[in-house]
């Protein structure tokens, strides 16, 4: 209870570090990834889910939907992790840097139809579960994509004629405390509003801070947010520490440490084969493949 407390709190830094993040790419040099946050994330996901799922079936016997579940969920990464790791080695404006934003990036926005896939996987008593219920949980399929493109325009629309307007005036009246609560407030709106879509917060600050790359209060907005930021992400490292089961890796080390290795391993390969393909240089391909692992 307390460590699930604590985690809900602690999401909050990975959604104000991802708004950071945005605020550092200029909205063309985006437009300028997508080929890379296409291709390597796609290329990534999809050979990590076929490998780890034709594992799960072929050596374990487990069934088909089972076998995919776990094989989406593998082939997924911890983004607060990995940045935070390549911040702090210097190493998030390199090539290899780069590459690893794009696949995270990609599967932060995979991570919306993985979720509306899952369901479909479901067989027996697992099927009649509750979900938590968003603001489009009872539309049709063709309102729900609507509502969903709906609230992303709105996030460019806002943060375009309202938010920066509105940092002028608070900027005029010379209350530090003021701007700071506004920076507040635009990121916890965000998170909140794309939580009622059903979208990912972190993607959807990610946009807001894209939005107001450009803004002249991109760096007030940096250093409001950066404190909260560190603090709520190192109690999201703390919760992640405390949900490790170690009476499971005392019981089963051998079997444990060994589905360690083979997914690092695999998707190591992975990405070092979609970083071949994309042509990557081999110091930086080899950082791109093996740095997350390591850390």
């Amino acid at each position: 209870f307390p460590v699930t407390i604590l985690m809900h709190a602690a999401e909050f830094g990975v959604v104000m570090m991802l708004f950071l993040i945005g605020l550092e790419i200029n909205p063309k040099e985006f437009w300028v990834m997508r080929r890379s946050i296409i291709g390597l994330g796609g290329i990534q996901m999809a050979l990590t889910s076929l490998v780890i799922g034709a594992l799960c079936h072929l050596y374990f016997g487990l069934s088909h939907a089972t076998s995919l579940s776990i094989a989406l969920s593998i082939s997924m990464s911890s983004t607060a992790i990995i940045l935070q790791t390549l911040k702090e080695k210097g190493l998030n404006k390199s090539s290899a840097g780069q590459a690893s934003f794009s696949v995270l990036l990609f599967q932060d926005i995979m991570v919306i139809p993985i979720l509306a896939f899952l369901p479909l996987l479901a067989i027996g008593d697992v099927a009649t579960l509750t979900t938590e219920e968003t603001f489009i949980s009872n539309l049709s399929p063709s309102l729900k994509t609507l509502t969903v493109l709906g609230a992303m325009a709105g996030i460019v629309v806002f943060g375009l004629f309202i938010v920066a307007p509105l940092m002028k005036i608070i900027a005029r009246t010379r209350l530090r405390e003021l701007f700071t609560a506004t920076a507040l407030f635009l990121v916890i709106g965000v998170a909140y509003l794309m939580t009622l879509v059903g979208i990912s917060p972190a993607l959807g600050t990610f946009l807001a801070g894209v939005v107001l790359a450009n803004s002249s209060f991109r760096h007030e907005l940096e250093s409001d947010i950066e404190p909260f930021k560190g603090l709520l992400l190192g109690l999201f490292f703390i919760g992640v520490g405390s949900s490790i089961n170690f009476s499971l890796i005392i019981e089963r080390p051998i079997l444990v440490f060994s589905i360690l290795i083979v997914v690092m391993l695999v998707k190591s390969l992975v990405l070092l084969l979609a970083g071949k393909v994309f042509k990557i240089k081999n110091d930086q391909n080899l950082l791109f493949a093996f740095l997350p692992h390591l850390c």
